[in-house]
């Protein structure tokens, strides 16, 4: 069986005037379908550039691609765009949640895009809060929610579309211990009783233990990967 997320020989750089930096060198990689990994690495590592390449939010400088069978590298940024809209589901540290919108408003945003009528996007968006506990904040706007309930409703909006991929960016960054456990229950949840393949970066081996295998990145190159218990 293929995996969901080929990389092959992947490298990335950027220029800062006459200096070139090079934030991912020859790097190889297969996710399976249904993983939970977790990346984890010092400042600077590459982390946050590999979740951005993963999730179509970046291109590389060199190497392939691969993400259920399409070659993502070779899309243009439009083609890369609709892609996202379709496969991605988007989890970052700091919400981004529009603060005029309900959180049911906020779980809808995505379903704009796509052809469904207003009743069946509204219908999504309620299975959806309904899936992350919130069914009962639906009416309510970000500052009526907590920091944990707030990054609920986030990921809420990021599974209404039924992505490929979760790409989630340090999700318990901003968050108490407890608000952090409970999202880190909730995406363990998603990856095993709805099957979703989920990719997060974080600073804290507290939650990259609730992953089903951990990455360990140093100086753009992979250096070691652990294995978690079931």
């Amino acid at each position: 069986m293929s995996a969901l997320v080929r990389i092959r020989d992947l490298h990335k750089t950027y220029r800062r005037g006459p200096e070139q930096i090079d934030v991912l060198k020859g790097l190889n990689l297969d996710i399976d379908a249904g993983e939970f990994v977790a990346l984890m690495g010092p400042s600077g590592s590459g982390k946050t550039t590999l979740l951005n390449l993963i999730g179509g939010l970046d291109t590389p400088s060199s190497g392939e691609i691969e993400i259920a069978g399409q070659r993502i590298d070779r899309l243009s940024s439009s083609q890369l765009a609709q892609w996202r809209s379709r496969h991605v589901g988007f989890v970052f540290q700091f919400y981004n949640l529009m603060p005029t919108l309900t959180a049911l408003k906020n779980v809808e945003l995505p379903l704009l895009l796509t052809p469904l009528s207003a009743a069946q996007r509204r219908r999504n968006a309620e299975i959806a809060l309904e899936l992350v506990g919130l069914k009962d904040r639906a009416r309510h706007r970000p500052n009526e929610l907590s920091g944990g309930q707030q990054q609920r409703v986030a990921i809420a909006r990021a599974i209404v579309s039924d992505p490929t991929l979760l790409i989630c960016d340090e999700p318990t960054g901003d968050l108490d211990r407890q608000s952090a456990e409970d999202v880190l229950q909730l995406l363990q949840m998603l990856n095993r009783e709805h099957g979703k393949t989920i990719v997060m970066v974080t600073h804290d081996p507290k939650a990259a233990d609730h992953a089903s295998r951990t990455l360990h990145l140093d100086k753009g190159s992979l250096v070691e990967q652990v294995e978690q218990a079931a």
